[in-house]
């Protein structure tokens, strides 16, 4: 059983974070924590001026909003939402935390993912703690 317990999660269509939540809160000792982790990717300088202002804002809110309600299904659970480059910031931000086991979705395996998406295949082969992959 694990103290403390990472759960990346992405908001992409095809990301099983549904699947993720369960599987974390069985693999949960008691009174662990779980924490739920949204990198949000820097946008292009190129492209940020197409963007409406407040965007970023509007959607930190959303995503916050988001977090607290997975988290709602895990006891002692919180959402935290940073920026950088998803598989090293998940890495960095394990690390710093002191997170023993990290739950991580996979893309569903189609055409273009043949193993794994490039986030889960990055944590999956650098972590310094337990890796549970979803599939």
């Amino acid at each position: 059983m694990y103290q403390h317990i990472l759960i990346p999660v992405s908001f992409d269509e095809d990301q099983r974070t549904d699947a993720a939540v369960p599987a974390a809160a069985a693999l949960s000792a008691p009174n662990a924590r779980v924490s739920l982790l949204h990198v949000m990717a820097p946008v292009p300088k190129y492209t940020a001026h197409y963007l409406p202002e407040g965007y970023r804002d509007e959607a930190l809110t959303t995503i916050e909003t988001s977090l607290a309600n997975i988290a709602r299904g895990l006891p002692d659970a919180h959402g935290h939402v940073i920026e950088g480059q998803p598989g090293r910031q998940i890495l960095k931000w394990a690390s710093d935390n002191t997170v023993d086991c990290i739950v991580i979705p996979a893309h569903r395996v189609g055409m273009a993912d043949t193993l794994l998406g490039g986030t889960a295949a990055q944590v999956v082969r650098h972590a310094h703690c337990a890796v549970h992959l979803i599939r």
